[in-house]
């Protein structure tokens, strides 16, 4: 009885032996491909979300400046340039002096209250600030890389 339990255990070791040879090239092959074709667009998702994330990054950067600039623009005493203000503005975000800039108006009413005023372009007449003056001031912020631009108008006047 010894005997035929010993032959037994002998033909199961060599039994498992065989079925524990491992995976074949073709398997192998097979599944790192799988595995390749699922990580294309994970990858692809993953580098449209950092493109994204970016993009976002960088409204609200130039978001921030241009609130700051207008703030900024609209809180300074009246004057002929507000240039110093945007700069500010830009610096404070850590960016360069010419990612604010502004485009200049200033209201001229009309003969009569019948007849409809209009803008001018430039800061004051004649460079010099009057009282009762209104200007209008159009802020526009373009981030570093050029390819982003948010613009404001600010009225400013003393009535």
């Amino acid at each position: 009885m010894g005997k035929a339990r010993q032959q037994t255990a002998s033909t199961t070791v060599d039994a498992r032996a065989h079925a524990d040879t491992g995976f074949s090239l073709v398997e192998m092959v097979v599944t790192i491909s799988l595995m390749g074709i699922a990580m294309v667009p994970i990858m692809m998702a993953s580098f449209t979300l950092v493109k994204s994330s970016a993009l976002n990054r960088t409204v609200t950067r130039v978001g921030t400046v241009l609130s700051n600039a207008a703030d900024r623009v609209n809180r300074a005493p009246e004057s002929c340039d507000y240039s110093v203000y945007l700069q500010a503005a830009s610096l404070a975000e850590g960016w360069g002096t010419d990612n604010a800039t502004a485009v200049y108006h200033y209201y001229v009413p009309g003969a009569t209250a019948a007849v409809a005023g209009t803008w001018q372009t430039g800061s004051c007449p004649n460079g010099v600030y009057e009282d009762g003056l209104v200007q209008k001031v159009d802020i526009t912020v373009t981030s570093p890389d050029g390819k982003l631009h948010r613009s404001v108008q600010v009225v400013k006047s003393q009535i």
